[in-house]
C-alpha cells in the first residue's frame, strides 16, 4: 500500500524512532537506555508541526503534570482530555502538540494532554490510574463535565473508555463522549486483522505489540478489564466514537469494542477508514485523510456537547 513521499518518509521516521525498542526490553540493547530511545522517539513525534493559532502552556491536574493547548482567538467553554499513544511505554505531551493544536482549532476548545508516567517503571495500572487522576483533576478546576470530551490515540484510546469507566465507579460525573483513535483494546490480540493485516500495516505487528503489552503488564492478566476494555462493564458510558485505519493490525479489536459498547447499551460509532494505518490523524499537515478524520471527531463532539443552560429570560 503506497502513500505520498513525504508520507512514506513520515512513516520510516517513526519506524526508525522504535527499531531498538523490542531488543531494550529484552535487555539487549547495546547500550542503548529505553530513556535514548523515548528522546529520539519525542523528537520525531515534534516534527509534526503545531499549527499556528494556539497557545501553550503548563499545569498540574491533581499533581498529574499537564500540557494546555488553547486557539489564541479564545476557545469556547468546551474541554478535551487527550491521552497520548505509545503503547505505554513512551510518548509526551510535548510529542502530541501538533495534534493537540489541530483538534483545539476544529473543536474550538482548550485541550490538556497529561503527562502520565510510562511502563516498565510504572507498569500497569499505574498510567491508568494517572489518567483518572488527572480527569479529577480538570472537574477540581469547576469545570462543568457537560461540556467535557475525551480522546486518545492507541493506549490513549483504550484510557478513553478506561478512564471513563473508573470516573463511574467512583461516582463521578463522566464527559459528555469521547474518541478512541485505533485503540490498543485487546491486549490479547487475539482478532483476525491480526492476521489478515500483517505486513500490510506499515507501523504495527503482533508480535512487537506482544512484547510491548507484556512490558506494559508486568504479569497481569492481558483480559483484564483494565488493560482490554473490550473485556469491561462499559454499561452507563456517554456517546463513543472510534476510528482505525483499515491497513491496522488493530482493526479487529476496534470492532469487537464498538460491537461491546452497542450490545452495553452504549451509543457508539465506528468509522473504519480504507487504506488508513495507525493514528493517521499526527500526519494531518501532509495527509488530507488525517485532517478529515480531525474533522469528523470534532463534528462529532459538536453534536454531544451539551450546550450549557442559561435561564430563560421573560418575555418583555
Amino acid at each position: 500500500m503506497a502513500y505520498s513521499p513525504q508520507v512514506e518518509a513520515r512513516l520510516q521516521d517513526w519506524r526508525d524512532s522504535l527499531a531498538d525498542l523490542l531488543t531494550i526490553l529484552g535487555g539487549d540493547s547495546g547500550g542503548r537506555t529505553l530513556d535514548q530511545l523515548r528522546v529520539g522517539y519525542g523528537q520525531m513525534m515534534s516534527g509534526h508541526p503545531v499549527s499556528d493559532g494556539v497557545t501553550v502552556d503548563e499545569l498540574e491536574l491533581a499533581g498529574i503534570p499537564t500540557l494546555r493547548v488553547t486557539p489564541t482567538a479564545g476557545a469556547s467553554d468546551a474541554h478535551l482530555l487527550y491521552f497520548h499513544g505509545g503503547a505505554y511505554l513512551v510518548g509526551t505531551p510535548a510529542g502530541y502538540l501538533g495534534l493537540a493544536s489541530r483538534l483545539a482549532l476544529a473543536n474550538d476548545c482548550t485541550v490538556y494532554v497529561p503527562d502520565y508516567r510510562l511502563a516498565p517503571e510504572h507498569p500497569f495500572p499505574t498510567p491508568i490510574l494517572d489518567c483518572v487522576q488527572a480527569y479529577g483533576g480538570l472537574l477540581e478546576l469547576g469545570i462543568d463535565p457537560n461540556r467535557v470530551v475525551f480522546a486518545g490515540d492507541s493506549a490513549g484510546g483504550s484510557l478513553t473508555i478506561s478512564v471513563m469507566v473508573h470516573a463511574r465507579n467512583r461516582g463521578w460525573p463522566l464527559p459528555a463522549g469521547g474518541t478512541a483513535i485505533s485503540p490498543w483494546c485487546d491486549l490479547e490480540h487475539a482478532g483476525r486483522s491480526m492476521r489478515t493485516r500483517e505486513g500490510i500495516d506499515p507501523l504495527c505487528t503482533r508480535a512487537a505489540l506482544d512484547v510491548q503489552a507484556r512490558a506494559f503488564l508486568q504479569g497481569a492478566r492481558p483480559e483484564h478489564p483494565d488493560a482490554s476494555p473490550i473485556h469491561a462493564d462499559v454499561r452507563g458510558l456517554p456517546p463513543i466514537l472510534i476510528q482505525v485505519g483499515e491497513a491496522e493490525v488493530m482493526m479487529s479489536g476496534a470492532i469487537r469494542l464498538a460491537e461491546h459498547l452497542a450490545e452495553s447499551g452504549v451509543r457508539s460509532t465506528l468509522e473504519v477508514w480504507p487504506n488508513m494505518f495507525h493514528v493517521w490523524h499526527l500526519f494531518a499537515a501532509i495527509l488530507d485523510e488525517g485532517q478529515q478524520a480531525i474533522e469528523a471527531s470534532s463534528q462529532f463532539h459538536c453534536r454531544v456537547l451539551q450546550p450549557v443552560r442559561r435561564p430563560l429570560t421573560p418575555a418583555s
